[in-house]
């Protein structure tokens, strides 16, 4: 592969980290300015990367693929703490309100 398509390749990668990193809410939405987490959003992007790895499986330079492998997991493992934050979240509240009720 030539070094426009792999420039091409990781300007792909990097549009859907990105997207993936401002759905996580660690980085703020360029339009609005604000930090929101939108998880479905983070899984879509997990799956459409996860996806472009398979179709493009034994199609990469061994730096596409490890570009591809370190965002898809990078992008997990923070999607998995935002999610459990999330679930901790709700249990802490239903915790509370438990509490509370007589």
């Amino acid at each position: 592969m030539n070094k426009e398509k792999t420039m091409e390749f990781k300007e792909l990668v990097g549009i859907f980290e990105l997207s993936g990193w401002q759905a996580l809410g660690k980085i703020p939405n360029p339009l609005t300015g604000k930090t929101e987490v939108n998880l479905d959003a983070v899984r879509n992007t997990i799956d459409i990367l996860l996806l472009l790895r398979e179709k493009s499986k034994n199609n990469l330079t061994p730096e596409e693929a490890r570009l591809l492998s370190g965002t898809i997991a990078n992008l997990q493992i923070n999607y998995t703490a935002e999610v459990e934050k999330t679930k901790s979240g709700v249990s802490s509240e239903k915790e509370n309100t438990s509490e509370t009720t007589p």
